[in-house]
């Protein structure tokens, strides 16, 4: 079972919309969420389903919102969670922000869309390219479209358009890796992962099936291919047109793509990872006048790769004043709602090795201790470089003319460009 009914509350619990798709829940319910909420707030334990009598709430909040939805059965709670989410995302991409007062400038079309998203408490359509199809934001236009709903609503390839062509069939792919590590005071490595995603930008005529191969550990196993590098993926998420079955069966990720751009997976790989971008600090406090900081960043990546905006987040105390700095590179500002020194370096080349020193007056420094000692951050790109040294190429080709460009990516530079036509 599903959800009963969605809301969309603003902060003070006030219902902006709602649409009850099964009515075995009374409306009036959605009054004791807030109090609840608020309640559990006070406790210092906030829990993602609030229940009252037999009506449970989960609930996401986003922006200005909180968006609800109510059942009392026993419902699939991660479909219900995956649903809203999935909310949040087809509003933003009608409204460009989802907020309160996007929320009341169309209501017209925040309800078709909701009477499209979801039949009876349960999902339906909830591809937003699909849906702009026969839902605009025109609300003059809404009942004429109403007549001419697509038949990809009712297709088994619900993702993709019929009769779509191009002069030019070409597919773009790239893999993009975020890491995290968390590293302590002593420079050991206290926890790293990597999540990554790999994106689509298909312009193909048709419908169009696409195969691609990973150099998957599970899948070099099976095969007796393991002597090259292999990369073990976890937490890997499939958009819906890829056929599970068949990676399941031999790794392989067939689909029929949709058009334009889109997320066709994305994974997570739990590695030791070392830091990129490796950060060395002193701090020096002269009682009841200044503290200086300096800081060294030094790129732990090959030379022929270079991070672009590169943001080193050093945190001060609350009471500093009078900011001095100076950089061997990039410029430094202080942001004083956030008690941190914000390092911008717009181009850092592996190897190298760049200072900042940063001069702050102190008015008192009797409590510095009880603030804490919070950790410095870094926020930086590399094109063209992964971590985890995924790497993809196809293992089919289509029945027509195709001309495919796939970015391959190994750590240290872009690995290859992998030109394909049929005969």
């Amino acid at each position: 079972m599903s959800a009963s009914a969605v809301f969309v509350l603003d902060l003070k619990g006030k219902v902006l919309i709602c649409r009850n798709y099964k009515g075995d829940v009374d409306m009036s319910e959605i009054d004791h969420f807030l109090p609840l909420l608020m309640q559990q707030e006070e406790e210092g334990l906030v829990c993602p389903v609030i229940s009252h009598g037999n009506v449970h709430f989960m609930w996401i909040k986003h922006s200005n919102l909180y968006l609800v939805a109510t059942t009392n059965k026993n419902s699939n709670a991660s479909l219900v969670y995956s649903f809203l989410y999935k909310l949040v995302e087809v509003f933003t991409e009608y409204f460009k922000e989802l907020e309160e007062e996007s929320i009341q400038d169309n209501f017209v079309v925040v309800y078709e869309l909701l009477d499209e998203l979801m039949d009876f408490g349960f999902p339906q359509t909830t591809d937003s390219k699909i849906l702009q199809e026969y839902i605009t934001q025109e609300g003059n236009k809404l009942e004429i479209a109403k007549s001419k709903v697509p038949t990809t609503v009712t297709n088994a390839v619900s993702w993709r358009s019929e009769g779509i062509k191009y002069k030019k069939n070409e597919v773009f792919i790239d893999v993009i890796e975020s890491i995290n590590v968390l590293v302590n005071a002593n420079g050991s490595v206290m926890s790293s992962d990597i999540v990554g995603s790999i994106k689509l930008k298909t312009m193909l005529s048709g419908m169009p099936e696409l195969r691609l191969g990973l150099n998957d550990r599970v899948l070099f196993a099976l095969t007796g291919r393991d002597k090259g590098k292999t990369v073990s993926m976890e937490d890997v998420k499939f958009h819906q047109c890829v056929r599970l079955s068949r990676f399941e069966s031999d790794r392989t990720i067939s689909f029929i793509p949709p058009d334009g751009e889109s997320e066709l997976m994305s994974y997570r790989i739990n590695t030791h990872v070392k830091p990129l971008i490796w950060i060395e600090s002193v701090i020096e406090k002269f009682s009841h006048s200044r503290v200086e900081i300096m800081v060294k960043a030094k790129g732990q990546f090959k030379k022929q790769s270079v991070a672009n905006n590169v943001e080193v987040r050093v945190p001060v105390p609350s009471d500093a004043d009078s900011p001095k700095f100076k950089t061997s590179t990039g410029s430094a500002k202080y942001v004083p709602e956030k008690n941190m020194v914000v390092w911008t370096i717009k181009s850092f080349p592996g190897g190298k090795e760049f200072l900042m020193r940063a001069h702050f007056g102190l008015p008192s420094v009797e409590n510095d201790e009880m603030e804490g000692k919070p950790p410095i951050t870094v926020k930086f790109e590399i094109p063209y470089f992964t971590v985890s040294g995924i790497q993809m190429k196809p293992v089919s080709r289509d029945r027509f003319d195709i001309h495919i460009l796939l970015l391959l990516f190994s750590p240290g530079a872009m690995r290859a460009l992998t030109n394909s036509k049929n005969q």
